[in-house]
């Protein structure tokens, strides 16, 4: 659906009288079709049977799409048979995917449109979206169509699949949630669209330093080549503004001018998102930046160069990176820039499309919900109230109450570093008409008047030096619900983080809906000999058990059929075998794929305990070092893998990486102990590399500080995928456990409860390590005698441990080591150990993100399905 539109003018004037309608009138492409007299439809152009005769559908046969590619290697590439390679042949066949897709979303919006119905928007600042062939291709149900194509072109599907670069759109958890859901919308036929940015270089690139294996960090190019799966809109652009003025137009309108300052525009490039097995195909619209009025011609006339560039690079840095460094007050502001132009881009594209149902602006929450993924979009709640009193010239009571019933809150954590604040100086010289309008919102002096400990912790504003917006106070405040991510968590956001706005709003308020994620991706993508098995053991077709999670319960019939059990572990040892063969040509080092694979990939964090990870290896080494030759053989084999990226200025975190990489080295030099214990860290993590590790696990790790984990997704894919977990009581682990069973899960260490309570004694009765755990001091002390790196390199790492301790790595390290023994016992038999990788998978119905989309589709958005 291409649009050719008015610019949005962000920030500017309001307007008054017949100019304010025309700035968000149809144009002339428009998104509906025109109707006569009789409400039917008319052709908008020329002669209709001529079009619709020209008008291409689906190419699904292999024939067809065989001259789709080589269409596209002739006109879009300009290339021919003598010289087109891998690469080329990849972006042929990508294009020859995108036409189909294009098709298929078409027919979506048009259909969208023509229903009129409330649509749910998804605003996050990443999308972690990995390759995007081979799941177009999946679900389009064209694989094996586009297999023998390219295979009787000269090509091998495989050697096509890995030219593609990951989107460089996202980091962690949040962002690969995210694209779960939009896969899932477009599946379950839900009207919803995506808005994130589309960054030039991605987070980084993670490189490991050869001489001390330390993480390096260098742009990503991921847009170095054409990137075939975005469409530019380039003819859908807004304004932006920045700094200036806000002028307040007098008492009691509670309207304002915001002028002057720096406008930037906006540029639209879609993406587009096929569901499974539905030709429903949904859209997630990126902005890139691109300043207003570019090259200043001037200014290089007359020699100053630097001046001639300065306003187009100061546009284009605002999605330039993905979490630029805020330890600077330039990185600060970038940030605050990123989330201000990329919620108020957004909210001008909705109120666009939502003009062109001629409805009056007070049914807006009635056709729109917007999902706030963590409080990186909290912004859009105060620039929506901005353009319904400043431009649409409401009430601000009638603004508030939209607004309120448009948005909804999600909540990702508990971490008082993840809940944003901005300084209350940055906000009014950077966006001063929206930090008036948060100084207007009053919300609670009302109700407790007096109390002012409660009207502390309930205002949006934190007094200090300088004082500090609170971000997440704000979401709370301007969403009609707020959900966390897992039932232990949304406990903890309402016993612990707003247990305050809870009294205040009552519990209804507040609700809960667990992570998950699609098997689309995270089986049948990923693990396709695995999804094969299950079809053929089920005996029903894939597009239904895909779109239904619940029937993998059916393998519970077959787990004790000793054929079944074979056939599941060899697909497990094939996978096993895929990973070795991967580290191999990555590091040059050969694995044993017959040993038990132990895996944690996550973002680095001290929460998340990677810490804890690598010390239980170095203790597994030591003991492993100082037993016999005999003793030895009856070790059970181990390969350790990690992965994951730490931010560029976590100084912690980059340290464990570090020491990680160190180890490894010398505990797979050390002939006594490498072919009974190997460690791998697997640099720049992405989710292609997720897909080749997942399958591969015999056991992950989710080891963070009880209650300290949101949720996790990670955790569910493992498991899907047959790995075992061991973890804490922590986040969905929780929710895992009771559906696979206890019997099926390693849990070790403290409860939620006991933490504050560990973490008082730390810091007023604190024991020694050596008292605490002798085994855990043995390590640290090793080492600190530069086995793995002299000159105290790791001190600071270490000294979080033995001082204050606060991820309680103390409390929890023996327990720890004990379910790592369990591991190996379990792992002695055999047959039982792949009965209850068996009965892992087959529980893990609950985890579909289908299920997940749904809730928010019902309990949260009032949004239907659009069947085609």
């Amino acid at each position: 659906m291409t649009s050719t539109i008015d610019t949005s003018s962000i920030g500017k004037p309001p307007l008054t009288g017949p100019r304010a309608k025309r700035r968000h009138v149809r144009s002339l492409t428009g998104d509906f079709p025109e109707v006569d007299e009789k409400g039917q439809e008319k052709w908008p152009k020329g002669d209709e049977k001529t079009w619709k005769t020209a008008m291409r559908d689906i190419t699904s046969e292999t024939p067809d799409i065989t001259k789709s590619i080589v269409h596209h290697v002739q006109t879009s590439l300009a290339r021919a048979p003598y010289n087109i390679d891998d690469f080329g042949a990849y972006q042929a066949a990508a294009l020859s995917v995108r036409d189909n897709l294009i098709v298929n979303w078409n027919t979506t919006q048009i259909e969208y449109s023509r229903k009129s119905q409330k649509r749910a928007y998804y605003l996050s600042l990443e999308f972690l979206m990995g390759r995007t062939l081979s799941n177009a291709l999946l679900n389009l149900g064209l694989l094996d169509q586009y297999s023998s194509s390219l295979s009787s072109l000269g090509f091998g599907i495989e050697d096509i699949l890995v030219q593609e670069r990951d989107a460089a759109l996202g980091n962690g958890g949040l962002g690969r949630l995210a694209a779960c859901y939009l896969d899932s919308s477009a599946t379950q036929e839900l009207p919803v669209w995506g808005y994130g940015l589309r960054y030039k270089y991605g987070i980084f690139q993670q490189l490991i330093k050869a001489d001390d294996g330390s993480q390096l960090e260098a742009p990503d190019p991921w847009l170095e080549h054409q990137n075939p799966w975005e469409l530019p809109r380039l003819d859908v652009t807004y304004e932006v503004r920045f700094y200036g003025s806000a002028q307040r137009w007098g008492e009691g309108t509670g309207r304002a001018t915001w002028s002057g300052g720096q406008e930037v525009l906006a540029i639209a490039y879609d993406v587009m998102i096929p569901g499974y097995g539905t030709r429903s195909t949904n859209n997630l619209r990126l902005w890139e930046s691109k300043p207003k009025r570019g090259f200043d011609l001037q200014s290089f006339n007359a020699g100053n160069y630097e001046r001639a560039v300065e306003s187009s690079n100061s546009a284009a840095a605002i999605t330039s990176v993905l979490y630029p460094n805020d330890h600077t007050s330039f990185g600060k502001e970038l940030r605050l820039k990123q989330q201000y132009f990329w919620t108020a881009a957004s909210l001008a594209d909705m109120l666009r499309r939502f003009k062109n149902l001629e409805k009056p602006i007070s049914e807006f929450a009635e056709y729109n919900a917007i999902q706030l993924n963590d409080t990186h979009p909290t912004l859009a709640i105060v620039e929506l109230m901005r353009i319904l009193v400043d431009e649409e010239e409401l009430s601000w009571d009638s603004a508030w109450t939209i607004v309120t019933n448009t948005f909804f809150f999600t909540n990702h954590t508990v971490l008082p570093e993840a809940l944003e604040k901005w300084s209350v100086p940055l906000m009014e010289h950077l966006l001063p008409r929206h930090m008036q309008i948060i100084f207007d919102i009053v919300t609670v002096e009302k109700r407790f008047p007096g109390d002012r400990d409660r009207l502390a912790r309930l205002s949006l504003i934190e007094e200090g030096f300088p004082k500090q917006v609170r971000m997440a106070n704000l979401a709370v405040v301007g969403s009609r619900k707020v959900n966390g991510v897992a039932e232990l968590h949304s406990n903890l956001v309402q016993k612990n983080l707003f247990p305050d706005f809870v009294e205040f709003y009552g519990l209804s308020k507040f609700g809960n809906v667990t992570n998950g994620i699609t098997p689309r991706r995270w089986l049948d993508q990923c693990n396709p000999s695995l999804s094969a098995l299950i079809t053929d053991t089920l005996k029903i077709d894939r597009n239904v058990w895909l779109k239904d999670l619940y029937k993998l319960k059916g393998l519970l019939a077959h787990v004790d059929d000793p054929q079944f059990q074979a056939r599941w572990a060899a697909v497990k040892h094939q996978n096993k075998e895929r990973l070795a063969l991967f580290v191999e040509r990555q590091l040059g080092i050969k694995v044993d794929a017959h040993a038990l694979f132990d895996v944690q990939i996550k973002r680095l964090h001290e929460y998340k305990r990677q810490t804890l990870n690598i010390l239980g290896v170095i203790h597994r080494y030591l003991l492993i070092k100082s037993l016999t030759p005999e003793e030895r053989k009856k070790v059970v084999k181990k390969v350790v893998f990690f992965a994951g990226k730490a931010a560029p200025g976590y100084y912690i975190a980059k340290l464990t990486i570090r020491l990680i990489v160190n180890v490894a080295r010398v505990i797979n030099a050390d002939p006594d102990t490498n072919q009974y214990l190997s460690l791998f860290f697997l640099p720049d993590y992405s989710v292609s590399v997720a897909e080749i590790l997942i399958p591969a696990s015999d056991i992950s790790q989710h080891i963070s500080t009880a209650g300290t984990e949101a949720s996790g997704t990670s955790n569910m894919k493992f498991c899907l995928n047959g790995g075992l977990l061991v973890g804490t009581v922590d986040g969905a682990n929780i929710e895992i456990a009771e559906e696979v069973g206890d019997d099926n899960v390693f849990f070790f260490g403290n409860l939620t409860p006991d933490v504050e309570d560990l973490r008082y004694r730390h810091t007023y009765h604190p024991i020694p390590v050596e008292q605490k755990s002798p085994a855990l001091a043995h390590v640290l002390n090793t080492v600190s005698s530069g086995i793995f790196g002299s000159d105290g390199v790791y001190e600071p790492l270490l000294n979080t441990i033995r001082e204050g301790d606060f991820y309680l790595l103390t409390d929890d390290f023996d327990s720890y080591i004990r379910a790592l023994e369990m591991v190996d016992e379990a792992y002695a038999d055999r047959t039982e150990w792949v009965k209850k990788s068996i009965r892992t998978t087959a529980k893990m119905g609950k985890f579909s993100s289908d299920r997940a989309i749904q809730d928010y589709a019902q309990e949260y958005w009032n949004i239907e399905s659009v069947k085609f």
